[in-house]
């Protein structure tokens, strides 16, 4: 605690120093100062409010405690003794507060997503089952209002997805996906089993930010561009003009393709803003790994072969396997309704980067 309390306390050096210099002519003449300042004094005003507020606790705390050994009364004393473990409990409060508000924030959290959802084992039910989870997110978007836009779609012979790829638009929708990634197992009896077996099967899901032009380099020669007719099942421009694009980059291997707009410029543009998110995945997971990061929920390119959740048809039931958390009712979740699951994967996030911060 004294550790935390040393920094918290430098954090209020630093709101003061900014008071003054807030408060200085040549800053407040200058609307490039004034904004930079006013917004990092911004940024340090809860922690301050609570830091000031536990320090008040421990005065009071330091005062009851005097009482306590001035050798009151029995009454007084039982009153002096309930007032004290009122006051611990809230500077033990307080100070998880504090550290909650110490987590440095994801650079990434306020980003719009790109999410890639592809077909595991299981055949044609592992299509539908990837089709299902497609529509799970694209409720739970509609839900918060968040556009989404598709990148790219390969559907299979039974009306699944062999693949899908799209981006969601809203601020915040990384802080919320971005613990999606992973391999999802469902059970369930298919539509087409005579015998009424259950059958499992998986599906692949990759959270990306959406990654500006400026934050990966990508040189045009490592680039190998190819263009072809776009294949499905009907419409305009399907097998008939070069619109799809598919991209190599040739120093990692990575292909992206591209296909669901009728324009090849615009099919090159889409498939350029996934292969910089998977390229800049690929670069934070290997500074995680140079970090020695191994926190249960870490997320990534989302290639890791164990299942992070199944989705159990006949018990109807979820269960996510990191953190251990299992809920019913899986026609309301597969229809969108993710955020107390989502708000149990951020709590315990939280709760991992405290561990890691304390170890």
């Amino acid at each position: 605690m004294s550790t935390l309390l040393d920094k918290v306390g430098r954090i209020e050096a630093r709101y003061d120093e900014l008071t003054e210099l807030l408060s200085q002519p040549d800053v407040a003449s200058n609307p490039a100062l004034l904004e930079r300042y006013g917004r990092e004094q911004a940024s340090l005003a809860e922690i301050v409010a609570a830091y000031r507020e536990m320090k008040q606790v421990a005065a009071e705390i330091a005062d009851t405690e005097l009482m306590l050994a001035d050798g009151l009364d029995d009454e007084m004393q039982e009153l002096a003794r309930d007032e004290l473990r009122t006051l611990r409990g809230r500077e033990a409060q307080i100070g998880e507060r504090l550290k909650l508000s110490l987590i440095p924030e994801d650079p990434n959290d306020e980003k719009d997503v790109i999410v890639e959802i592809r077909a595991g084992t299981g055949g044609d039910e592992a299509g539908l089952f990837a089709a299902a989870l497609f529509r799970m997110y694209s409720r739970y978007a509609e839900r918060r209002r968040w556009p989404i836009e598709m990148l790219n779609s390969n559907e299979n012979a039974a009306g699944g997805f062999k693949e899908a790829i799209f981006e969601i638009h809203g601020r915040g929708a990384y802080s919320r996906m971005k613990f999606e990634s992973g391999v999802h197992r469902v059970q369930r009896v298919p539509e087409t089993e005579a015998q009424g077996r259950i059958h499992t099967s998986t599906a692949t899901v990759v959270v990306l930010p959406e990654v500006e032009e400026v934050a990966v380099n990508i040189d045009e020669d490592d680039l190998r561009i190819d263009v072809f007719r776009s294949q499905g099942h009907g419409g305009q421009s399907v097998n008939t003009t070069d619109s799809a694009v598919r991209i190599t980059h040739k120093p990692t291997g990575l292909v992206v393709t591209c296909q669901d707009e009728k324009s090849q410029l615009k099919n090159k543009t889409k498939a350029m803003a996934v292969l910089r998110a998977r390229l800049y995945a690929m670069e934070e997971a290997k500074r995680q790994a140079e970090l020695g990061r191994q926190r249960r929920l870490q997320v990534g390119m989302g290639e890791r072969a164990e299942k992070i959740r199944t989705y159990n048809f006949p018990q109807d039931r979820l269960t996510d396997h990191r953190i251990g958390l299992t809920v019913h009712n899986l026609p309301a979740l597969l229809d969108g309704e993710l955020d107390p699951l989502m708000d149990a994967l951020i709590t315990a996030d939280r709760a991992d980067t405290l561990a890691e911060a304390d170890a």
